[in-house]
């Protein structure tokens, strides 16, 4: 994608946000996209934009609601159903719903580190909040968001920063474990076609 395109994408995306902001108190986005997709980099340049713009911004990460080794399925993630080991029924509960009703949201962070559940954490309920992860516009949690964007990005790409965030021991489980499931996500949640906005990630993380 030319920088000229990837630069009016982002501006797009901050009008419509600006715009919303205007009109509620707590405006919720989730950005969705597979592993290696440019999920984050996004989820980053748009909070430094929206504060150069003197506007009250959030960013809440999907993988901080990862389930412990000790809660989860017997299953892996090759055999469980769309990517189930991250836990949207906590986000849904703990985030969305808190910040839907104008309440403050509170969770804890799973440190991916020591297998476990640490610190809490605490989202104010004012302004514009970024859930941004794999599955995050799922089906279950499509309602509460007030704009949903999908950030595309070609699978040999996304592999590649894959892996070169988690390193070469962990090709097997992107490509036996990770991709997959995300591939049964894709094909039963539709986020893409259910997106307000989509991002071609394919040079996304590079141009930035």
């Amino acid at each position: 994608m030319p920088r000229d395109d990837v630069m009016k994408a982002l501006a797009d995306i901050l009008e419509r946000l600006m715009a919303l902001a205007t009109g509620h108190t707590t405006v919720l986005v989730a950005i969705d996209g597979c592993g290696g997709a440019g999920k984050t980099e996004l989820a980053r340049r748009l909070s430094l934009a929206l504060k150069e713009l003197d506007l009250q911004v959030s960013v809440v990460h999907f993988d901080d609601f990862y389930l412990p080794t000790r809660l989860r399925t017997a299953k892996s993630d090759a055999e469980s159903p769309e990517a189930s080991n991250f836990d949207w029924r906590r986000l849904r509960d703990q985030v969305l719903i808190p910040l839907r009703a104008r309440g403050n949201a509170r969770y804890e962070r799973y440190d991916w580190t020591n297998d476990a559940l640490t610190e809490q954490l605490c989202v104010a309920a004012c302004g514009i909040i970024i859930i941004e992860g794999v599955t995050s516009s799922r089906r279950e949690l499509r309602s509460f968001y007030n704009l949903k964007i999908w950030v595309d990005c070609p699978r040999e790409l996304r592999l590649r920063r894959g892996l070169e965030r988690d390193g070469e021991q962990n090709r097997a489980r992107w490509e036996q474990e990770w991709m997959p499931a995300e591939d049964r996500y894709v094909a039963l949640h539709r986020p893409q076609q259910n997106a307000d906005i989509v991002v071609h990630g394919n040079e996304f993380c590079d141009i930035l």
